[in-house]
């Protein structure tokens, strides 16, 4: 096989070694690696002819699909990057990112032209936008946007020569673009290189056994390294990808007996509807080898269930957008809920291959005894090249010896097996989202029936934990806890939005005025061993 060492190569080996194998199933559509290839250096003629050039962002608002596949790689063959935004956010929030990442192309799925058109006139460095799905316009492709920005992107990327521009990529250059949640209230560009991302992949590849006759589902969100991501970790080794547009639990079922999947990432949360499919247990699931799951614990009660249902190997992975995912890793000789090592599913499991892990006290910055709780720092070559345009965030987070500060609280046990205890960071992660307290606060506080308010995360069912405003009201205003819910979906994402509000007189503070969010958490949390669900 040619030598990978970036993404672009990913694409331009298979291309030429297994041109006729499937890279991509999407419904009923078949793309095979040739025409992958192909598709993806019309793209990259398409972005070079609108002027994006070596690391410039092209930016993509669309759900899981094959277009993904041909703008990432369509982008990686010019050293560009491909931005995926997180469809569910809010149209506000999808115009910042875009013009934070400075992309010069906007590529906009059926679903999302809506959002598009209540944006366009605020985009600042967009001078293209493609638009799936919709019928050609005028000669050009254009499709109605009045200032001639917007093209059909079919007519548009067919137009172009199917000829690769030969830039080539270096290990520290750029190749994937993700935004994180923000912790002080606006989304930080994530910018993982070629170097994070083979850092992963040949450790991957081994450890989760995958082949080239692999057949990959991509279930989760593209704009997820939980997607994206883990998207590429099987078309690295030249496997074919299941791309699902929507995660519908009954669809999933099918399809694997149907499509013959062998591997794929899903979200606990995920496995647990798989399970509540009619029929669940009488499909055929013969075909699976290894699931990974993660982005948030699991039910001892739901992980022996998908065992004796799947009957295939079981990984947990614990990682973050930053580390280019999994660092942590609990083996499937771990996942014996009847065994003596039971009380590892408790936990995340052992740092990867070329993975360190401390835990250290964050006020001292001294390393913690075995058991005792501190923050979670990691150094690999898997963690991220800093922040998009803020130095001093990555300085924050990334200490001058390379050590990862990833705002998770947890410990290590005498065998080296890693727990997660709680977030320092006062994170919320409701059904594999993060969603960071502070830019709730941000946007309730512009409500003008609230004087003051707190965002907390409580136990949910179905999610594992949701949003709970705690609000001091304005006197003399009145307001409902369905105007506060109403308020907060108009300008927030719905999963970042409370489920419920709880009233007080005044917020607990200590005395330098920081609210005690573990004061307000504790009585959901009574008689639990964790603080995160």
């Amino acid at each position: 096989m040619g030598t990978i060492q970036t993404v672009a190569d990913i694409v331009r080996v298979h291309g030429a070694e297994r041109a006729d194998h499937i890279a991509l199933y999407q419904d009923d559509r078949r793309v095979t690696w040739a025409e992958l290839y192909e598709r993806a250096c019309r793209m990259a003629n398409l972005l070079s002819a609108a002027g994006v050039g070596p690391e410039d962002r092209v930016a993509m608002l669309d759900k899981n699909g094959i277009e993904h596949f041909e703008v990432f790689y369509g982008a990686a063959l010019l050293n560009a990057v491909c931005v995926d935004v997180n469809w569910r956010l809010a149209a506000p929030e999808v115009a910042f990112i875009v013009n934070d990442a400075e992309a010069k192309v906007f590529v906009v799925g059926p679903d999302f032209v809506p959002v598009l058109d209540a944006i366009e006139g605020e985009l600042t460095t967009v001078t293209s936008v493609l638009v799936i799905g919709q019928d050609a316009g005028q000669d050009a492709g254009q499709v109605d946007g009045g200032d001639g920005r917007r093209a059909d992107y079919e007519t548009a990327v067919a137009a172009q020569p199917a000829v690769d521009p030969g830039v080539r990529q270096t290990a520290d250059d750029i190749a994937f673009q993700l935004y994180s949640s923000g912790t002080t209230g606006r989304p930080k560009g994530v910018m993982l290189t070629n170097a994070n991302f083979f850092g992963l992949l040949p450790v991957a590849k081994e450890m989760w056994e995958l082949t080239p006759e692999s057949v990959n589902l991509a279930a989760m969100p593209l704009f997820h390294i939980g997607g994206g991501g883990w998207a590429v970790a099987g078309q690295y080794v030249g496997a074919s990808t299941v791309v699902l547009r929507d995660l519908d639990p009954a669809a999933l079922v099918r399809l694997i007996g149907e499509l013959g999947i062998t591997h794929g990432f899903v979200v606990p949360a995920v496995l647990q509807f798989m399970l509540m499919v009619p029929g669940v247990h009488d499909a055929d699931f013969s075909s699976l080898q290894v699931l990974v799951y993660g982005a948030s614990p699991i039910s001892e009660e739901v992980l022996a269930q998908s065992v004796s249902t799947f009957g295939c190997k079981f990984w947990q992975a614990y990682g973050l957008t930053e580390t280019t995912g999994a660092v942590v890793n609990l083996a499937p000789a771990d996942h014996d809920p009847t065994g003596p090592h039971r009380h590892r599913l408790r936990s995340c499991g052992l740092p990867g291959p070329g993975v360190e892990v401390r835990i250290v006290d964050p006020d001292l910055g001294t390393d913690c005894h075995q058991g005792e709780v501190g923050e979670i720092w990691i150094r690999s070559p898997q963690v991220m090249k800093g922040y998009w345009h803020m130095p001093e965030e990555t300085a924050k987070s990334i200490n001058g010896e390379g050590w990862f500060r990833s705002g998770d609280a947890g410990y290590l046990d005498a065998d080296g097996y890693v727990y997660i205890h709680d977030r320092v960071k006062d994170m919320i992660v409701s059904g594999g989202e993060n969603v960071y307290p502070a830019e709730v606060e941000n946007v309730l506080m512009s409500h003008p029936g609230i004087a003051d308010v707190a965002v907390i995360g409580v136990p949910h069912e179905r999610w594992g934990e949701t949003a709970k405003a705690m609000v001091v009201r304005r006197a003399g205003v009145e307001v409902t806890e369905q105007d506060i819910i109403d308020f907060a979906r108009e300008r927030l994402a719905k999963f970042k939005c409370p489920t419920s509000v709880d009233w007080l007189d005044a917020l607990p503070r200590n005395p330098t005025g920081k609210i005690l969010k573990k004061d307000l958490r504790a009585p959901y949390w009574e008689g639990r061993s964790r603080n995160v669900n």
